[in-house]
């Protein structure tokens, strides 16, 4: 059991170095975070649209992400500061994610009730589409239809794709535009014909 003592001493430590914005110890990371949560808490359910639920949420995850090591302090900014950064992206992250999981939703929803009302020209006119979006892109440069994919597909962002290419975000977007502006020529001369 740890003495009264030793407890004000941690505390006063953890106090100190975050006043110093040096890189800190779990226990600074948690004497920080017992020290904002109030504020933190606010903070959150300003980015939360005041919503409570989501805002326990979101302050949960930042706690996590910066407990885990995922978000790390470098003393940059006053460790408010950066503890208020975490949860604010977090809040993004989480919204992100929501209006994304609503969105594939109603598309299902939509595809769904399009699939049971489709006539037979219909299908086969979606069936063309598809055959010619997928010659487009066979067409395409193996990059370009990588990026396009990863974007596309697996709901990555282009510097995230970039990372997982192993190219630079300023590579990754030049094959980016390029294979969209290149598709987008292929399926229009498609139609004139």
């Amino acid at each position: 059991m740890i003495s009264t003592r030793a407890t004000l001493f941690m505390a006063e430590t953890a106090s100190a170095a975050l006043d110093r914005a040096v890189p800190l110890n779990d226990a600074a990371l948690r004497a920080g975070l017992e020290r904002h949560h109030a504020e933190s808490f606010g903070w959150a359910l300003h980015c939360c649209g005041r919503r409570r639920d989501d805002a326990e949420n979101v302050l949960q995850l930042a706690y996590l992400k910066v407990l885990s090591g995922k978000a790390v302090f470098e003393g940059r900014s006053s460790f408010k500061t950066w503890l208020f950064s975490v949860i604010r992206r977090t809040a993004a992250g989480e919204r992100r994610a929501d209006f994304l999981r609503h969105l594939r939703l109603s598309e299902i929803s939509r595809d769904h009730r399009a699939a049971t009302t489709l006539t037979a020209s219909d299908s086969v006119e979606r069936d063309e589409a598809r055959d010619q979006l997928q010659a487009a892109l066979q067409t395409l440069p193996a990059r370009q239809r990588d990026i396009l994919h990863l974007v596309f597909y697996h709901d990555i962002s282009i510097a995230d794709a970039a990372d997982v290419m192993g190219v630079s975000v300023g590579s990754a977007r030049t094959h980016y535009e390029r294979a969209k502006r290149r598709v987008r020529q292929l399926l229009e001369s498609k139609r004139t014909i």
